[in-house]
């Protein structure tokens, strides 16, 4: 069998394994992803693709990309969960193959194959890949938006701007105006030759605009005060908000979003002169460094707000990987890896209650012991080998995480295995209940679920200390 067949069947393989495989296995999660499922399903049922619409409201917090992605998916006969997720999957997918393709032309191959693994096995894009929020649509629309603006900004002779454009379009319909300062970097470094964006920015406005301004039209100052002012500038300044973080929220962040490469970013002095001289790799350092400060200058702080700046930061990883000779950060990666078991038990608990009140178990010897083998192999052995041997452990391991976390999750944080256990057609309401378990109950029952205290009813849901003890005969 030719050696490319096997390459592209071994990637293929490590696709499914990490971005598709067991999607389904676990309910919709959070609050975020049983709302956006649901806009996108009334979309798809009313047929109207311009105002976002929760349970007969508009719903101003995000534009239309991601509903029309899932709207789409539940058009093509999709359900539920893979309505909902594989569009994000696939949008993944299909960047990262970009994301190779373009590197590999720009760079050379090793780092473009650094660059693709490490960004594909990171824990943040891994998250970030398997539901349905709108972080993923931003981070690929903006990211080969930037990419491909790249050959301009750092003075090379190019002529396909305009499908940065569009793309820029879709990262401003994906999750409102942030894009338009995130592409500040790209605009500084090529301030000197500006009038070639001229025909970019015209199609970037013709595909962006008329969402806008037809859910303008239809809603009125609701649509802006709800959408602009609270969603974008609020956000961004105001304290009476629910996600308030201190500004260095995101390094902790940033550095758990990498795992298991973390150790990789003491590579990073290998860019020194490069940075100095190499006006591509300014131009990835400016676009990580001015998204990072400006999301850490934001009151109003989540960590999927940084998946927009992975693939930069992936990009610079990968070509210090390339330029050094030393393999320790690989080895410490490796180590890494011995964390698996552990924060597979301690997931189920951070998403119900926070990871601050999650109880950490030790690692379990079997672990630490093949981690600890691996560590001083890749030592032994080149970069190259060395990469793709941590990658398939990964793989492998978020392949056992997913069958060994995912049937908890399912019935301790996802509202799924609690709607299947109410009688139909029962009449309910909601008595105590966190509000992830609320949306999530509301999209599984196709229907707005009141609370007791306003509309009483003859069942009620409630949950008891830690476990969900859901269904109470109604007091009289």
């Amino acid at each position: 069998m030719p050696r490319r067949i096997l390459i592209a069947g071994a990637a293929a393989l490590a696709a499914y394994l990490l971005f598709f495989h067991a999607i389904g296995n676990v309910g919709l999660l959070s609050a975020d992803e049983p709302r956006y499922a649901s806009i996108g399903r009334h979309m798809a049922q009313s047929g109207d693709w311009i105002t976002p619409t929760l349970w007969g409201q508009p719903w101003f917090e995000k534009p239309a990309l991601l509903y029309w992605m899932i709207g789409a998916a539940f058009r093509a006969g999709l359900h539920h969960e893979i309505a909902v997720r594989l569009p994000i999957a696939l949008a993944s997918t299909a960047f990262l193959l970009f994301f190779w393709l373009f590197l590999r032309r720009h760079f050379n191959p090793n780092a473009a194959l650094y660059s693709t693994l490490i960004l594909a096995t990171s824990a943040g894009w891994l998250a970030f890949s398997q539901i349905g929020v709108t972080d993923l649509p931003l981070a690929v629309t903006l990211s080969t938006a930037l990419l491909l603006a790249m050959p301009w900004a750092s003075g090379q002779p190019t002529s396909r701007l305009w499908p940065a454009g569009l793309f820029l379009a879709l990262a401003i319909l994906a999750k409102g105006l942030v894009p338009l300062i995130l592409i500040l970097p790209a605009l500084w470094m090529g301030r000197n030759h500006l009038a070639k964006l001229l025909p970019p920015a015209l199609i970037c406005m013709t595909a962006a605009a008329p969402w806008y301004l037809l859910c303008y039209q239809i809603n009125g100052a609701i649509f802006f005060n709800e959408f602009i002012l609270k969603h974008h500038f609020s956000r961004f300044s105001a304290t009476d908000l629910q996600h308030v973080q201190p500004f260095w929220f995101y390094l902790p962040v940033l550095l758990a979003g990498l795992f298991p490469w973390t150790p990789l970013t003491a590579l990073l002095y290998h860019l020194k002169n490069p940075l100095q001289h190499d006006l591509r790799i300014r131009y990835l350092t400016l676009w990580f460094l001015v998204g990072f400060l400006f999301f850490s200058a934001s009151v109003n702080k989540l960590p999927g707000y940084l998946l927009p700046i992975l693939p930069p930061l992936a990009a610079l990883l990968g070509i210090s990987l390339d330029k050094a000779s030393t393999r320790w950060p690989l080895a410490l990666s490796a180590l890494l890896l011995s964390f698996i078991p552990v924060l597979a038990d301690i997931l189920p608990q951070s998403l119900r209650s926070g990871i601050s009140r999650a109880d950490f178990p030790p690692i379990p010897w079997i672990w630490l012991a093949a981690a600890l083998i691996t560590s001083l192999l890749i030592l032994r052995i080149p970069t190259r080998p060395a990469l793709l041997l941590i990658t398939t452990l990964t793989i492998a391991a978020v392949t056992w995480t997913k069958h060994h976390t995912y049937p908890i999750l399912d019935e301790t944080v996802s509202a799924r295995s609690l709607h299947r256990k109410i009688p139909p057609n029962a009449g309910i309401c909601i008595d105590q209940l966190h509000r992830t378990l609320h949306y999530g109950l509301n999209y599984y029952s196709n229907k707005l679920i009141p609370d007791c205290e306003s509309h009483p009813a003859p069942l009620r849901l409630s949950v008891s200390g830690s476990r969900i003890q859901l269904l109470l005969p109604q007091s009289q």
